[in-house]
């Protein structure tokens, strides 16, 4: 099985990164929730998604079950979800959503069978498999996925030990993820920094820099104030520059690029160089190879040349 990691048009968009802003919420909710759920297992709502698994996965992989956990033929396959997820000692997450308790959020995600297993990553959402599988099948599918993410699975771990390598997941990538989770922006921002530093290309840490800098500049913007602004003044370069960022954090990529590819278009001189060295600055918030990054560059090189 080969995830596909292109970006397709899911309900809760390509880089839902406003949401971050609610993570510190939503952390207080789980800790206030107590010892109900083992801390490998975030139990995801429709209130909660977006902050427990959109925006977490933008720096570590998450597993999403979509299940009935009454339901008694589900139950083993849960329990081998978290069991994987504890092995994997925090190299991914594993959240969990009660669809019989969230059907707007069933509903959303299209789901035809139960379970319904997602990856999210990097802000992207897409299904993986329906149904349960027996324990080896799963370690095998995850193992694919995980491949494809750099991230090694515990099966892998007497090996590393032989080699002398017992970490799967950078620590300055956790230490990102866990101040993201906190809100702290600095600390977040310095870790993905340190991450750079030692591996200059490295996308993760490219595209977390880029996330931290699009909620500075937008955690105090009125959003309906902007919009409203940007229909009402076409030449605004400033304010049109704010809407994109906010069309980005609420993922609508297209909107924002297409946005900002009509700015170049409309202006020259100064105006012109600042609306395209902000659109290239948004392209580093997603993958390199997503397909709305591609459209929009060429739309770029048509409206420069």
């Amino acid at each position: 099985m080969a995830a596909d990691f292109s970006r397709p048009g899911s309900l809760y968009g390509a880089v839902d990164l406003g949401a971050r802003k609610q993570a510190l919420e939503a952390q207080a909710r789980r800790e206030a929730e107590g010892p109900g759920a083992t801390p490998d297992v975030i139990e995801a709502t429709s209130a909660t998604f977006n902050s427990d698994v959109v925006e977490r996965s933008m720096s570590v992989p998450v597993i999403v079950e979509a299940t009935v956990p009454r339901a008694e033929q589900v139950q083993q396959f849960s329990y081998t979800l978290e069991k994987l997820a504890a092995e994997a000692a925090g190299a991914w997450l594993l959240a969990r959503v009660d669809v019989e308790a969230n059907p707007d959020l069933a509903q959303a995600l299209r789901m035809r069978a139960i379970p319904t297993v997602y990856l999210a990553f990097q802000g992207q959402l897409m299904p993986l498999f329906e149904g349960p599988l027996p324990e080896a099948q799963l370690r095998q599918a995850l193992e694919q996925v995980f491949e494809q993410l750099g991230v090694e699975l515990a099966e892998a771990a007497p090996e590393q030990e032989e080699g002398g390598e017992a970490e799967r997941v950078d620590p300055d990538l956790l230490a990102a993820d866990e101040a993201m989770d906190k809100g702290d922006l600095d600390a977040a921002a310095a870790a993905y920094e340190r991450l750079r530093a030692k591996s200059p290309d490295d996308e993760a840490a490219k595209i977390g820099l880029a996330g931290v800098g699009l909620l500075r500049r937008t955690q105090d913007l009125d959003a309906a104030d902007v919009m409203r602004r940007a229909t009402a003044d076409p030449a605004d370069v400033d304010v049109h520059i704010q809407a994109a960022d906010l069309e980005t954090l609420d993922g609508k990529v297209d909107d924002a690029f297409d946005r900002l590819v009509a700015l170049v278009r409309r202006t020259n001189g100064a105006d012109r160089d600042k609306a395209r060295r902000h659109l290239l600055s948004l392209f580093d918030a997603l993958p390199a190879e997503d397909p709305s990054v591609s459209k929009a560059r060429r739309n770029l090189a048509n409206a420069l040349f």
